[in-house]
């Protein structure tokens, strides 16, 4: 008998029709002999609806009393999922978080878990019950609601599935499985029918909405199996887990992308030591977080600072630097906000020389410019005008013939 933790989406639960559809679904695999514990999100709009109510009567809510607030959401939905369960004739009980003992930190609003009692569930599994939980909450150890942060219920999903030792941890949603690229994009993406833990987090990270990172991490960690299914369909979804040396690795598995991003260059920053702390320094400490970094070979005693921030930062992070220029002696600042980062993703990079080459000529070729380029074992990053984003993902996207993945 497997135990398999399975997460529905706001999207899966949106409605009572759907909610339906969920415990028919859940039902059937119950019914094949599985064990279920089953984590949800709020019902779609809802976490939305109940921010705006916290805004009409306060522009100011406490971190903690937000916490309560957002925390019905799923509340809502675990009783009519097993309302749903009971009337497709299954016995099913389900719990709040704290009433699990998924313990966490103190940090309101975006807490981590420390540890999760599993006795409770076990008990009432082995009694034949569906355990329906709500997802993206727990309990510090003062008794106080917590919520994980948005996207929080993946994170709960693979905690439990951890701790209840589950053969598996399917996160049901609106796609049907990781894709070699968006297939708004690109018509012929293919879904994978594995990928790494390492390959998904290098994906989540740079700009793939498929999985929360915190998911992916806690999967890796404790090597649980990660499975993205459709909610809506059937089929085999995408398993992401740990590598193994006898899968037939691609060079590249996806390529990802980011429109959040925006560049700022401090142009003729003196050339000698500490200089980039002193002007990452009080970047850091507005609270802007950088991602790319660039910093040109001087020349005459000067040299050229770049660095990318997300595009809602800009206009701080553009303020922060002008006082840094002052301080520095500075020539100007040059700013841009139209471009975007296109990443390629495989551990196939590890073994194969020549993909940054043929990515790049594949760029060059399309008349697209490269602006900044990072590189890691299994990733090559590279910034580009906005405007050629979508010719340079298909590109790409033909070239590593990643049409070719077998669905």
């Amino acid at each position: 008998m497997a135990l398999i933790v399975q997460k529905y989406g706001g999207t899966s639960v949106g409605s009572p029709e759907r909610i339906s559809k969920v415990a028919e679904k859940v039902a059937k695999s119950y019914r094949e002999g599985n064990q279920i514990v089953v984590v949800v999100s709020a019902m779609s709009g809802e976490t939305n609806r109940l921010l705006n109510l916290a805004a009409e009567v306060s522009d100011r809510p406490s971190l903690r009393e937000m916490d309560v607030l957002l925390s019905t959401g799923e509340q809502v939905t675990i009783a009519l999922l097993c309302m749903a369960l009971h009337q497709a004739g299954m016995k099913a009980i389900s719990y709040t978080g704290g009433q699990v003992h998924i313990l966490t930190d103190n940090v309101h609003s975006k807490a981590r878990i420390k540890n999760i009692d599993g006795k409770k569930i076990r008990s009432d599994l082995e009694a034949g019950s569906i355990v329906v939980v709500a997802g993206f909450q727990g309990m510090d150890e003062s008794g106080n609601i917590t919520t994980l942060g948005r996207g929080g219920s993946d994170t709960t999903a693979v905690a439990l599935a951890a701790a209840l030792k589950a053969s598996e941890c399917q996160i049901y949603t609106d796609v049907d499985g990781v894709y070699t690229t968006d297939p708004r994009m690109v018509s012929d993406a293919r879904r994978l029918k594995t990928i790494t833990y390492e390959e998904m987090l290098e994906l989540a990270s740079l700009g793939a909405k498929v999985l929360q990172i915190r998911s992916v991490e806690f999967a890796s960690k404790f090597k649980v199996p990660l499975r993205v299914l459709s909610s809506f369909e059937e089929g085999e979804g995408t398993l992401i887990t740990s590598e193994d040396k006898n899968m037939e690795q691609a060079l590249i598995s996806g390529i990802a992308f980011n429109k959040d991003e925006a560049k700022l260059t401090l142009v003729g920053v003196p050339d000698q030591p500490g200089v980039a702390h002193r002007i990452l320094g009080p970047i850091g400490r507005a609270n802007i977080e950088v991602d790319m970094i660039i910093q040109n070979v001087g020349v005459d005693n000067t040299t050229d600072f770049t660095f990318t921030v997300h595009r809602n930062d800009y206009v701080q992070a553009m303020e922060v630097l002008e006082n840094v220029r002052q301080e520095l002696g500075a020539a100007s600042i040059a700013g841009d906000e139209k471009i975007v980062k296109l990443s390629l993703v495989g551990v196939g990079m590890r073994s194969h020389a020549g993909i940054a080459s043929t990515m790049f000529e594949t760029l060059a070729n399309e008349g697209i410019n490269i602006r900044m380029i990072s590189t890691s074992e299994i990733k090559i990053s590279v910034v580009i005008d906005e405007k050629y984003l979508e010719l340079g993902v298909r590109a790409l996207h033909s070239t590593f013939e990643l049409d070719q993945i077998s669905a």
